[in-house]
């Protein structure tokens, strides 16, 4: 008998596919095909073609669970349910910027219980898994060739002061003015939600989204020891903004500067 795949080690392999086929269309971006969806964001012949071979690999492997992902919606209507987002940062992706990411989270009846996020411009991976802690890889030669458990810093619960990160950067600015007054937003090397996951920022707004944007990001702050939540308060992922912090009381008292009522209400 064979050894029998995780869904974490099924996830960590359905990210590295799709980062397989993401890079050479990034390495080329000239002869990109690129298009304006409804809601005014882009999307490319890449976002498609990885969402393709992530469900490909999904599908292989669990073919009764269903799948939602940012380009072909959901199939299936299983309990377990697979959330892709093909690559996450669209604008950054077709503009040359390597911070780009390919989000996969697995949802158990209402509940994310795996997650991986990979970055595969820069070589690193990132996974966690509920009550399993959270970590950071790198990546080489289509392998995960380190591993190194990622935690939340410590220190005060006051937003003032705090290491601010804010994603997407050009947008949203009514609804984080409040906290830019505060503490200046910090520039992003990779998602600020990681960053927050390894130490390196207290606080992360993302101004808007859907479930896929979350669902993996979410699990990994909160497995790192942080704190997620809408900002109208909803603890699991769901569209609208949303804001992870290194602790439930930084959070919290983010939450009571973010935008304005009407703002949380819609989110």
């Amino acid at each position: 008998m064979g050894i029998v795949e995780t869904d974490l080690q099924l996830a960590q392999r359905a990210a590295l596919t799709g980062a397989a086929v993401a890079l050479p269309h990034f390495e080329a971006l000239a002869e990109l095909s690129r298009e304006v969806k409804a809601d005014g964001s882009v999307v490319t012949a890449a976002d498609r073609a990885v969402e393709s071979a992530i469900r490909d690999v999904l599908t292989a492997a669990c073919p009764g669970d269903a799948i939602l992902g940012e380009e072909e919606g959901q199939t299936g209507s299983s309990g377990r349910r697979w959330i892709i987002d093909p690559i996450d940062g669209t604008a950054l992706f077709v503009a040359g910027d390597n911070r780009w990411l390919i989000l996969i989270a697995l949802e158990e009846d209402g509940e994310i219980v795996a997650a991986v996020a990979a970055h595969p411009a820069q070589g690193s991976l990132w996974w966690a898994t509920r009550d399993g802690g959270s970590f950071e890889g790198r990546v080489v030669g289509g392998r995960v060739v380190a591993e190194t458990p990622v935690h939340v810093s410590a220190g005060a619960d006051s937003v003032a002061g705090c290491r601010l990160g804010v994603v997407p950067e050009d947008w949203g600015r009514e609804l984080v003015a409040p906290i830019k007054e505060v503490t200046p937003a910090l520039p992003w090397p990779i998602h600020p939600a990681l960053m927050i996951a390894r130490g390196d920022l207290d606080l992360a707004v993302q101004t808007g989204g859907q479930i896929w944007d979350f669902a993996a990001t979410s699990l990994i702050v909160q497995e790192a020891g942080g704190s997620y939540s809408g900002v109208n308060g909803r603890l699991r992922p769901g569209p609208g903004a949303s804001v992870y912090a290194r602790s439930d009381a930084l959070r919290e008292a983010a939450l009571t500067l973010v935008g304005d009522p009407a703002a949380r209400a819609a989110s």
